[in-house]
């Protein structure tokens, strides 16, 4: 069986590739540099190559700030390039499992979102994931749209590997505290989305439509900044103190949801998966970056 993986060196394609796959699998993962995926012939002509079980797709324009002002390439990756996917796979009977993201709603709720609330983005990114996730539900029955929050792991840039710097440079850092969501492990949503992919592989009545997929529990900024000093300082690493500090403090070219907070109930329904709590994903992570607790 081979399934094809996109963005294959981001965060959530690196923890897909070490993913313990059952025998017999085989995921193919090229890089952006290798597969231009808004590219309409360049894509169909890969996934000609092999007779592929199941697509996933992890790739974004994930820039957030960034996409406010780069507009057509935050669309042309975030909502062209779904459409063009989910209209190459249906034609191959191809079942896609599409990574979204919690910024397709605009934070107004006080309760955790679930997959059938309605959305309303507040930024360019949010909008053009949104777009994304329209054109997959409109263009393959077969699909799973899976959204995600706050993804951390041990590779590329991301908000565990960004405090653990700042902490080593800084007397004490100052973070948003009005902003609540879901830290999400890149290796426990990699999980999900390998449980998702062989089962709609392998059986035509697993269940498709939109998820959440999250790590358990949720946070701050704040709070999730002063676990990851605290997590490093029993490690080894530098104590300092972690000051919460209002969104207004720290104004962004894009807008962020002040409520990320996604519930993962269908998901555990409709694939039982249960997600752990985030506390016990950022200490597999920090065990990996900066090493084991250390015993007094």
């Amino acid at each position: 069986m081979d399934i094809l993986i996109l963005g294959g060196a981001g965060q959530v394609g690196t923890e897909l590739q070490a993913y313990p796959w059952p025998e017999g699998v085989r995921v193919h993962a090229p890089d952006r540099a290798s597969l231009d995926i808004t590219d309409e012939a360049t894509l169909a002509a890969a996934l000609d190559e092999r007779s592929y079980a199941a697509v996933i797709n992890p790739a974004a324009y994930t820039a957030v700030d960034k996409a406010e002002s780069d507009v057509a390439a935050a669309w042309r990756l975030n909502a062209l390039a779904p459409a063009i996917l989910a209209a190459e796979t249906r034609k191959r009977s191809i079942p896609l499992v599409h990574v979204s993201t919690d910024y397709v709603f605009d934070g107004s709720d006080e309760d955790f979102y679930a997959p059938d609330a309605p959305v309303n983005p507040t930024s360019v990114y949010g909008a053009s994931k949104a777009a994304g996730e329209m054109a997959v539900r409109a263009t393959n029955p077969r699909h799973a749209i899976v959204r995600t929050a706050w993804v951390v792991s041990p590779h590329r840039g991301n908000f565990v590997k960004t405090m653990l710097r700042l902490a080593g440079e800084r007397d004490r850092l100052t973070v948003v505290d009005d902003q609540h969501g879901c830290p999400t492990s890149a290796a426990d949503l990699a999980a999900a989305l390998a449980t998702i992919a062989l089962r709609l592989a392998g059986d035509e009545d697993a269940p498709t439509g939109t998820f959440h997929c999250v790590n358990d529990g949720a946070t701050t900024w704040c709070g999730f900044a002063r676990a990851i000093v605290a997590g490093a300082a029993k490690r080894g690493g530098r104590a300092i103190p972690v000051e919460g500090i209002p969104t207004s403090a720290y104004p962004t070219p894009a807008k962020r949801p002040a409520n990320s907070r996604l519930s993962t109930q269908s998901l555990t329904d409709a694939y039982g998966i249960a997600p752990r709590p985030w506390e016990a994903a950022l200490d597999d992570i920090l065990d990996r970056l900066v090493g084991p607790v250390r015993s007094n």
